[in-house]
C-alpha cells in the first residue's frame, strides 16, 4: 500500500523532521512540500542530504486551495497560523498538526497516541501534542488512572532543547549566542502548553487540577525534553513502576526503567522513557519523563498518529534506534 502525503512547514525544525522519518517510511510517498520563505527551492537545497528520490521535489508556497491529490497532510506550522488554513483543506485528505491551534479543539482528536490509540484510529483530524504534555502526559497517565496520585497538586519542571521554540526568523531570541551557555525559564504561569495538559490530567484523573504548576526551562542542546513532576501521593517506588509497566504492555514506545530518564536516550527517536522515585512517608512522588522533543514530541508522534488514523501498522516507519552517543 502506498500512500500520497504532504508537508506544510517543510522548512521548519517539526517539518524537517517530519520528511526525514517520512523519507524512510515504507507506505508513506511524499509527493507535496510547501512553505513561506523556502518556496521555490528544490527539496536538496534545503535539506543536501536528503535522499536521492525526493531531491528535485520543489517547495510549494502554501495555498489550502491549490494541494494536490493527498491521503494525508502534516502540518507544522507556529501556533496561531494554521487554523484558519487548515479549514479549507479538503475533507478528503487527513490531517495531522503538528501545531497547537487544535489541540482540544471541537471536531479534532487529541492524539496522545501512546495513551488512546483506539480513540485516534479512523479518525481524520488529528492535533499532536505539544513536547511538553508528551513527556509530562506519559509520565502521568500510570498514576492518574490507577489513583496513586491527587490530581490537583502537581508540578511540573521541564527542561527543552531549543529546536523546541522552533527555527525562528532573523530576530529569533534562541541563538547560539543568546542560547550557549545559559539556563532560562520563560512562559511562567501561562504557557501555551497548560491548557492541554491541565485538560488532559483532568480527564486522566477525574479530578479538578487548580493546583496545576508549569515551569519550563531553555537549556543550551538542540533536542530533547525532560520533565521531574512532583505529586502528592503515598505509593511507593515499586508500585510506580509496577502500575506504568502495566498501562504501557506491549505499548511498542513507551520504556519504563528503574533509573532516571536522561535525554540522550530518546535523541531522534520516538520513544518516551518515564521514571519514578517517591517517598510514602512525605507523601511524596516525583514522576520523570524524557521524549526527543521533535520526535515524541513533534514529528515522531505525527507519524505514530497518521499510522493510525490509516490503518497501518503503529511502528511504520518508526523502528529506528536512537542516535547515541
Amino acid at each position: 500500500m502506498s500512500m500520497r502525503v504532504g508537508i506544510v512547514g517543510i522548512s521548519g525544525f517539526g517539518g524537517g523532521e517530519a520528511m526525514r522519518l517520512i523519507a524512510n517510511h515504507p507506505h508513506f510517498d511524499l509527493v507535496y512540500a510547501a512553505g513561506e520563505g523556502s518556496a521555490g527551492s528544490r527539496l536538496l537545497d534545503r535539506f543536501p542530504g536528503v535522499p536521492q528520490k525526493l531531491a528535485g521535489l520543489v517547495i510549494e508556497k502554501w495555498d489550502p486551495a491549490s494541494l494536490p491529490k493527498l491521503d494525508v497532510l502534516f502540518a507544522s506550522l507556529p501556533t496561531g497560523a494554521s487554523a484558519e488554513a487548515l479549514a479549507r483543506v479538503s475533507k478528503d485528505i487527513k490531517i495531522v498538526d503538528i501545531g497547537g491551534d487544535h489541540r482540544y479543539a471541537e471536531g479534532w482528536t487529541y492524539g496522545l497516541a501512546d495513551i488512546w490509540p483506539d480513540q485516534i484510529k479512523g479518525q481524520a483530524r488529528i492535533a499532536n501534542p505539544g513536547c511538553f504534555p508528551a513527556a509530562t502526559l506519559t509520565a502521568l497517565a500510570p498514576l492518574l488512572v490507577n489513583n496513586l496520585i491527587e490530581p490537583g497538586n502537581i508540578v511540573i519542571d521541564a527542561k527543552t532543547g531549543v529546536s523546541g521554540a522552533g527555527r525562528g526568523g532573523a530576530d529569533s531570541k534562541f541563538g547560539y549566542a543568546e542560547s550557549n551557555e545559559n539556563l532560562q525559564p520563560y512562559g511562567l504561569l501561562k504557557h501555551v502548553h497548560m491548557p492541554e495538559m491541565a485538560k488532559t490530567i483532568a480527564r486522566l484523573g477525574g479530578a479538578s487540577v487548580a493546583g496545576l504548576v508549569f515551569t519550563p526551562h531553555l537549556v543550551p542542546m538542540t533536542r530533547g525534553v525532560l520533565v521531574t513532576i512532583y505529586c502528592r501521593g503515598s505509593a511507593t517506588t515499586d508500585q510506580c513502576l509496577d502500575a506504568a509497566r502495566r498501562f504501557y504492555f506491549e505499548r511498542a514506545f513507551v520504556r519504563v526503567t528503574d533509573n532516571p530518564p536522561q535525554t540522550k536516550w530518546a535523541t531522534g527517536s520516538n520513544l518516551a522513557f518515564v521514571s519514578y522515585a517517591a517517598d510514602p512517608a512525605r507523601n511524596l512522588v516525583i514522576a520523570m519523563g524524557v521524549v526527543d522533543n521533535l520526535g515524541k514530541g513533534a514529528a515522531g508522534q505525527a507519524l505514530q498518529n497518521a499510522n493510525l488514523i490509516c490503518g497501518l501498522p503503529e511502528t511504520a516507519g518508526l523502528d529506528g534506534a536512537p542516535v547515541w552517543p
